[in-house]
């Protein structure tokens, strides 16, 4: 049973549970992508790196038939390539094109919005710094727009290292997934070092990292022990467990689901606090809540920080098949 917040220091066995949490309006639109062509075309959709960071994801989708790869050059020509939510370079796009592939661009709208900023700012004669875990495959599509004048760095300890062209012509942008705290520390280096620094249009990091990580630190700050739904390889995930460690957890852990419980980390905590990264599915949620219930922790109250109530549309070729396949079906009514 899941309640309002009322009392958050109840003695017992009490979950608190953040709200939002688990899938994106981006990761929504990027798994739905590959369902939705699974059930319109034969096997298989072929998906360039993982659709979105989550192991339990990925299973689901290749136990229905898609086929994740690293290269362009391992899908057979002709067939359907999905570039996963992260986005991709364009060498990438071309050298799709050049096999002859049909290919489905399931990018998060605001990873987009960042290739476009590299673009427009690259073509004005800036340098771009860009703020982000080294080889994430987010970094790695964004960086491929301009490799020669994106610089990628990950913390304030980089800038020093930092060349650009023109020190009065550099702009910053940042991974979508980053903690907003440590974007401002290494935006405050940047600024030192370049004074005429230009910050983004608009801020990068996306409004559902935001959301989960205010979430994790309202956890932080009520509950004896914090725990985080979403895989390994997820930057998001991960980010959520230093926000929530850094704002005074007792203790943090990221895991897959319930399976990767330590039942020790359970002594002498009172109220377990839980929250997901964005790719993380919500039955990995009810997976551990269903867990912790077993174990005492029946009592679980909705901790709200914020709404989340947008969407994205599913791209255009998808909704095309879709149509194309309606209409089939249609026809082959009639003439029944």
């Amino acid at each position: 049973m899941t309640t309002t917040m009322t009392d958050t220091r109840r003695v017992g066995g009490q979950v608190l549970l953040a709200a939002p949490r688990g899938f994106c309006a981006g990761v929504e639109r990027a798994v739905s992508t590959v369902e939705q062509l699974l059930e319109h075309q034969a096997a298989p959709v072929y998906v360039r790196g993982q659709i979105v960071h989550n192991r339990y994801v990925v299973t689901a989708l290749e136990e229905r038939g898609a086929v994740f790869v690293r290269e362009i050059n391992e899908i057979p020509e002709g067939a359907t390539v999905v570039f996963s939510a992260h986005g991709v370079a364009p060498t990438v796009r071309a050298a799709a094109d050049a096999r002859g592939l049909a290919a489905v661009d399931a990018t998060c709208p605001l990873v987009t919005k960042v290739h476009r900023e590299v673009h427009r700012f690259v073509a004005m004669g800036y340098d771009v710094i860009l703020i982000g875990e080294p080889g994430h495959d987010e970094i790695v599509g964004v960086q491929g727009e301009a490799p020669e004048h994106v610089h990628v760095i990950a913390g304030p300890d980089d800038v020093a290292r930092t060349e650009v062209r023109d020190p009065d012509r550099v702009v910053w942008l940042s991974q979508t997934t980053l903690a907003v705290d440590e974007v401002s520390t290494t935006v405050a280096a940047l600024r030192q070092r370049f004074p005429r620094l230009i910050d983004p249009p608009s801020d990068d990091i996306c409004y559902a990292a935001q959301n989960r990580q205010a979430g994790a630190q309202r956890l932080a700050r009520e509950c004896d022990l914090v725990l985080v739904v979403g895989s390994a390889n997820s930057h998001n995930s991960g980010r959520l467990v230093d926000v929530a460690r850094a704002a005074g957890a007792p203790a943090a852990h990221l895991i897959d689901g319930p399976e990767q419980v330590d039942e020790a980390w359970l002594s002498g905590v009172h109220t377990v606090g839980v929250t997901a990264g964005a790719s993380a599915p919500h039955s990995s949620i009810d997976a551990l809540l269903g867990w912790l219930s077993i174990r005492g922790y029946d009592h679980v109250v909705a901790m709200p920080v914020a709404h989340e109530g947008q969407l994205f549309a599913l791209p255009f070729e998808v909704q095309r098949r879709r149509s194309q396949s309606a209409a089939v079906d249609v026809t082959a009514t009639a003439s029944a």
